[in-house]
């Protein structure tokens, strides 16, 4: 759940949502990043098509 936290926060602040900023979110928050888990999740988001109606 944490890392859809740090992209939602990316989103808000107008940057860019990639794996680098999600571990950068992850640890300014203290979290322990596991960069498997940041992996997947960012290939899982990837392939996610986000619109609006």
């Amino acid at each position: 759940m944490e890392y859809v936290y740090a992209a939602l926060l990316l989103h808000y602040g107008k940057q860019p949502i990639n794996e680098e900023n999600v571990v950068k979110v992850l640890q300014a928050a203290g979290i322990q990043v596991d960069e498997v888990r940041v992996k997947a999740w960012w290939l899982l988001l990837r392939r996610l098509t986000l619109t609006r109606p």
